[in-house]
């Protein structure tokens, strides 16, 4: 029977699959069914995996010195405690017995839901169990895993052959470190039942450049694995078991959007301008060092974002070191020909972990909490390593450091003391370095937009972080999928705070520009047009659709309606004089 299921639109773009669906806990198990009678073995080889366990505990119990510290113990008998208790594997056992999933799938889809009834606790004491319970279910996984490697059992853990070429992933949730695993794998695209238009898994997908639907509600329960699916990216919609009919209306539609890509192409080198000659710059943001090669390809004129974070996630190992960051901002600097980078410092926190492998102190989850310029300033030894990495690859080419999160003055001064300190080492050592290295300031907190000469008089330039500016203002945590759907870019207080930054940056003529998503948002482009801003930056993937409007822009008229819009309080009065400068 077909149905369609509805979402938030988020990568454009239409794919055509099998539904593979992705347990919520653990991105690296496999899913397979088991055959049909080998229900019992399966369920035997999970039972078998937590005596495998119990014993290993109990075995470094027993092997416990005399004057271990009594945490130890403690520790052992706590993971003892949750193996004994049979709830663990009885709804896996269920899961394996009557709905065939295999024994690391059916572990954890039950970890991910005792998960989520552990994040309500509001007991830290009780939460903190969360952790234990983790653990303990992934020395399980090990124990399955061990089995594997003994060619007792078909492999437990993800392969990228396991996801095919015609597979569209349907998860619960995908983070965005679980999301750069998927690099390597090749399918068509992707839809969660969380999520929101600018939460950090759907800025991954678009620059992976593939269709996404997120928020769509319950399709992980819905979907069935391998399940046909039409993944319409551009209106957020998921066909579950289309007709013939509709297949073919949708391959329709995919053949015009590749003619439509084909045709974008014939402007990519021609000169950035409005109709009325304002010369505009276009910038693209990155994730990882390789992707500097498309930005070049796409005709941008530098990197105007480098989320250096995600050199930090997903690492089982310890973080990158000096040398190591060292030779990767090096490798998008010689990749850009010369051409700015701007560097971001690490921005962990809220939805973005760090690796596994760490043994840092733990950032918060939420986007109030310790994250960005907070946690560095909280880890100094890190910070310098990392303000040292950058000034070193200076040497090669035109590399700038941009600063996320700053609000207060003492953390603009602690930040440019300890990039001074970073220069001092450096020059102890004798290493290269650009001295006058430009520093830039991320403007994405409403207290740094009201106070923003002083941001002016400390930094060379400014960037405006749209999403994180827009969920600060609104008070909306735009990775909390109840709240999503209050996430607007078109707020009367967000389009005035917008016109304010960018008013006052030019007057004091320092360069500002935009680096979050509303700068790669074609509907927006003559908005922001309007206000005054030359310098956009967004993924590449967006690049060519924002150079058209542009080409097609009067500022000078444009200009004439802004008055209005950013007046505009009342929606309807918003639709009107948002309607008015789109027909310039």
């Amino acid at each position: 029977m077909t149905f369609s299921l509805h979402g938030i639109p988020v990568s454009k773009g239409i794919a055509i699959g099998r539904a593979v669906l992705i347990s919520r806990a653990a991105l690296e198990v496999s899913h397979h069914l088991v055959d049909v009678g080998q229900e019992e073995f399966e369920a035997d080889r999970l039972l078998a995996a937590f005596k495998h366990v119990r014993q290993e505990l109990e075995t470094l119990r027993h092997a416990l010195p005399k004057d271990a510290p009594q945490e130890m113990a403690a520790f052992l008998d706590v993971h003892g405690m949750i193996l004994a208790d049979p709830t663990l594997a009885e709804k896996p056992l269920k899961l394996i017995r009557t709905q065939r999933l295999n024994a690391a799938w059916a572990l954890t889809t039950e970890l991910n839901d005792l998960l989520e009834q552990f994040a309500e606790i509001e007991d830290p004491y009780l939460k903190e169990r969360a952790h234990d319970i983790r653990q303990v279910a992934e020395r399980v996984l090990k124990a399955l895993h061990t089995q594997q490697k003994e060619g007792l059992a078909q492999s437990d853990f993800l392969a990228p052959s396991d996801i095919g070429v015609d597979s569209i992933i349907v998860a619960h949730d995908i983070a965005p470190h679980d999301m750069l695993r998927f690099k390597e794998y090749a399918f068509k695209g992707f839809v969660t039942d969380l999520g929101g238009r600018t939460s950090h898994t759907a800025i991954v997908a678009r620059s992976m450049e593939i269709p996404a639907v997120v928020g769509a509600r319950h399709s992980s329960e819905i979907i069935r694995h391998g399940d046909w699916l039409v993944l319409d990216g551009d209106r957020g919609v998921v066909v579950v078991s289309p007709s013939e009919r509709l297949l073919e209306e949708y391959r329709s539609l995919q053949r015009e959007e590749l003619a439509e890509s084909q045709k974008l192409q014939q402007i990519k080198y021609s000169a950035t301008k409005t109709k009325d000659g304002v010369p505009i710059a276009l910038f693209a943001n990155i994730e990882l060092p390789e992707d500097a090669k498309q930005v070049v390809d796409s005709g941008a004129v530098g990197v105007g974002l480098f989320r250096s974070e995600f050199l930090f996630m997903n690492r089982n190992e310890a973080l990158p070191g000096e040398e190591q960051q060292y030779l990767e901002y090096r490798r998008v600097i010689e990749l850009m020909h010369g051409l700015p980078v701007n560097i971001r410092t690490i921005d962990v926190g809220a939805d973005k972990a760090l690796g596994s492998g760490s043994d840092l102190s733990q950032t918060g989850t939420s986007p109030l909490g310790l994250r960005a310029i907070r946690w560095s300033l909280t880890e100094p030894e890190i910070f310098l390593t990392q303000l040292r990495a950058i000034l070193r690859a200076s040497a090669h080419g035109q590399a700038r450091i941009m600063i996320p999160m700053l609000a207060h003055a003492k953390e603009i001064n602690e930040t440019l003391r300890l990039l001074e300190k970073a220069k001092t080492q450096l020059q102890q050592r004798g290493q290269l370095f650009n001295p006058n290295i430009q520093i830039g300031a991320m403007i994405e907190i409403p207290a740094a937009a009201l106070v923003l000469p002083l941001f002016i008089r400390h930094f060379d330039f400014l960037s405006i972080g749209t999403n994180d500016l827009i969920q600060y203002t609104l008070a909306i945590d735009r990775a909390d999928h109840a709240v999503a759907h209050l996430y607007d870019p078109y707020h009367p207080a967000v389009l005035n705070l917008l016109s304010n930054i960018i008013g006052q940056a030019k007057k004091a003529d320092i360069p500002i520009a935009v680096c979050g998503e509303m700068a790669g948002d074609p509907d927006l482009t003559k908005l922001l047009l309007g206000m005054g801003l030359t310098d956009f930056s967004m993924h590449f993937s967006q690049l060519l659709l924002v150079k058209r409007e542009i080409l097609r822009a009067d500022v000078s008229e444009i200009k004439k309606h802004i008055a209005a819009v950013l007046a505009a309080v009342e929606p309807e009065e918003q639709v009107s004089a948002l309607a008015a400068l789109a027909a310039t």
